[in-house]
């Protein structure tokens, strides 16, 4: 832990407000550890095979990231159970990127499922193209569990068109989960989306990306609870490392951890990684070890809620 770490740890503590928001420094007579966890959040790549135009802005990714640099990263956590999710490859690669996962997958039989990318504005088209046909294709595959398409970096009013919102409902008459990529600004939105894809599982990724940096809480948070107020929406616990400073201490992300438990509930929150983007900020073991000191004062219920069980139940895996 570095020096404003420590410094700011000893000033929260002063106040009373450190320790106490992450959990009891003594655990619950009932703590375990998990015994098996799945990892929600995990993308592999390999430059070699596909192409990842994000990389150029990312030197120390851009480079192969396959199952055993997972397990080298993850060492003796106990992982039982990876979901991949797709990771931005160029669009018209996202059938091989399925078909590249299955094939990690024969050597690697831990990813159990599949957030596969779906360019859900294409429209409907008639029989035999258009998003339906897509869909149709991905789902004879066991493993696909969900689609996603990002909404992060695409202009106002994207996920309000017509043509993915009627998308984003044929992913849920397919009885797949639609896994949300947007940044805080714009939770707005997305709330809107929900509101009209009332068939439709989601999974917001990252918590809504918080402007952790900034140390804002709001509109976040209010943006938060509109969308917990819907009950098909569910939240992972993943990818706050990235909005944070390089020099994060476990005290800034508290704030909106515990927000989303407090929203969402511990039946709606979804343990996840987002290895390797997460190796930005920190390693593997420190984001594990963030996540079981904030549920330290948890029931062995809930965490293995947590680690595991509601991932197992809304992907069905």
């Amino acid at each position: 832990m570095n020096a404003e770490c420590t410094k700011r740890g000893t000033r929260n503590a002063e106040r009373g407000t450190a320790r106490s928001e992450v959990g009891p420094l003594v655990p619950r007579p009932d703590f375990r550890v998990p015994r098996s966890i799945i990892d929600s959040h995990v993308h592999f790549w390999d430059p070699g095979v596909l192409h990842y135009p994000w990389l150029a802005g990312a030197p120390s990714l851009d480079r192969a990231f396959l199952p055993a640099d997972y397990a080298a990263a993850t060492g003796r956590i106990p992982i039982d159970r990876i979901v991949f999710v797709e990771a931005n490859c160029r669009p018209r690669e996202a059938r091989r990127e399925v078909e590249f996962v299955e094939r990690l997958a024969q050597a690697e039989p831990r990813v159990a499922g599949i957030v596969a990318f779906v360019d859900l504005t294409q429209g409907l088209g008639g029989q035999g193209s258009g998003v339906g046909h897509t869909l149709d294709a991905l789902s004879r595959s066991p493993r696909v569990k969900g689609i996603r398409q990002n909404i992060q970096g695409q202009p106002a009013g994207f996920c309000r068109q017509r043509s993915f919102v009627e998308g984003v409902r044929e992913v849920g008459r397919r009885g797949l989960v639609f896994d949300v990529c947007a940044t805080h600004d714009q939770l707005p939105e997305v709330m809107d989306l929900v509101r009209d894809c009332p068939g439709t599982r989601f999974v917001l990724d990252h918590c809504g990306k918080p402007a952790i940096r900034q140390r804002a809480l709001e509109p976040w948070s209010r943006n938060i609870a509109g969308l917990a107020a819907h009950e098909n929406v569910w939240c992972k616990l993943s990818g706050l490392l990235t909005e944070a400073s390089e020099a994060w201490c476990p005290e800034d992300l508290v704030p909106y951890a515990a927000r989303v438990v407090e929203c969402f509930g511990r039946e709606r929150v979804l343990y996840g990684s987002d290895w390797p983007v997460l190796t930005l900020a920190g390693d593997y073991g420190r984001w594990y070890g963030f996540t079981q000191q904030f549920t330290r004062g948890w029931s062995a219920t809930d965490r293995g809620r947590f680690y595991g069980d509601t991932a197992a139940r809304v992907y069905g895996l």
